[in-house]
């Protein structure tokens, strides 16, 4: 079910005007059957996986509180690695388990070992590296104290797949949504502010897939395709073109989803501010989807020390979050290498801030 169709344009106002409706205690409940519903429109399998995530992480969060004591932190941490290899192991299976099987393929027929011929044949299941990270950063921050778990199993469950930002973001935390579901009950009904607003978030995201990243594709498709028989410029004008089809596309995506939380009253993060007025790469990240760079600043670049060990290790760590994210983007090896040039772009960057030299102001002393 896409947001620009005709099942989702009859699917969310149904959603919408039933949860503003029912007994306010019901309202949770609603939304997880809606949700499992929009999911599941998809594939019916793709439920066993998110709601196989959801059990997991929420049980292993339950068993980090309890035995929240420094007698039990080998006991915590094994919780914590189980939730963690778990999660990704089901989104390597599903993702990556053939992009694997081809490189070890071609590396056995390199060392003239052989080849694998088999492949898997899974499908990948919409949305499972966000709601993957989504529901991994829960487990994580339970264990650093920054929340307590929830109880609730059907509010935890709605965290992990709340239909407005379950297939492409953004990957919201607890403290921001969970906490809104929690506080559920005291969302107020059909407030006009809120609905007016939600609405032109979804009108202004539906302009920028329909209008701007649609209609851009089709010629992008089309040089792209056929580029042999284009110029220099032509070539160049789709690729500029193909710039902002993916913002429109994947902005205009989120703006879907954050216009149609804001109509039930929930508040998801923003996810793009103005990427390419960006004045460098450092800054371009910190404009485009905001909420994965978060994450892996928060959960991935700052255990592995940051900043705090030296520039050598700065300059490491920045190469293996940008691989990672470019892995995390698709299984291939064109978008590792499209994170890793974005890491040097941005070890290059450091580097010329810190060669340019900066004279210290001039002090004028009045004596």
């Amino acid at each position: 079910m896409l947001f620009n169709s005709i099942d989702f344009l009859i699917f969310f106002p149904l959603v919408a005007a039933i949860f503003f409706v029912i007994p306010k205690k019901l309202r949770y409940i609603w939304l997880l059957i809606a949700s499992y519903y929009f999911y599941m429109s998809w594939n019916p399998k793709y439920a066993i996986l998110i709601a196989l995530s959801t059990f997991i992480t929420y049980i292993s969060s339950i068993f980090i509180q309890k035995y929240n004591d420094q007698n039990r932190i080998v006991f915590k941490k094994v919780c914590l690695a189980g939730s963690i290899v778990s999660n990704l192991s089901i989104l390597c299976l599903f993702k990556y388990a053939n992009f694997i099987i081809i490189n070890i393929s071609k590396l056995l027929s390199i060392l003239n070992i052989g080849i694998i011929e088999r492949r898997l044949d899974l499908l990948l299941p919409v949305g499972i590296s966000f709601y993957t990270f989504q529901a991994l950063s829960y487990t994580i921050d339970v264990y650093r104290g920054e929340i307590k778990a929830e109880t609730n199993i059907f509010k935890y469950a709605l965290f992990v797949s709340f239909f407005p930002q379950l297939v492409a973001g953004p990957i919201e935390r607890s403290k921001n949504l969970l906490c809104q579901i929690n506080n559920i009950d005291h969302i107020s009904v059909w407030n006009f502010e809120q609905v007016k607003r939600g609405f032109l978030l979804i009108m202004w995201g539906l302009f920028q897939k329909l209008v701007i990243a649609d209609r851009a594709a089709l010629l992008v498709n089309t040089v792209f395709q056929h580029y042999q028989n284009y110029g220099f410029l032509e070539i160049l004008t789709a690729a500029i073109l193909f710039a902002f089809q993916i913002y429109c596309d994947f902005g205009g995506y989120t703006n879907i989803a954050r216009g149609s939380a804001c109509v039930m009253g929930f508040h998801l993060m923003n996810n793009f501010r103005q990427p390419y007025l960006a004045q460098n790469i450092k800054d371009f990240w910190r404009r485009w989807h905001i909420s994965l760079t978060s994450w892996f600043t928060d959960y991935l670049y700052i255990p592995l020390g940051g900043n705090r060990n030296g520039q050598h290790r700065k300059c490491l760590n920045i190469l293996i979050v940008f691989g990672v994210s470019g892995l995390w983007h698709g299984a291939s090896w064109n978008f590792i290498v499209w994170g890793l040039l974005h890491a040097i772009y941005q070890i290059i960057g450091d580097i010329k801030h810190y060669l340019v030299f900066t004279p210290p102001p001039l002090k004028i002393y009045d004596f």
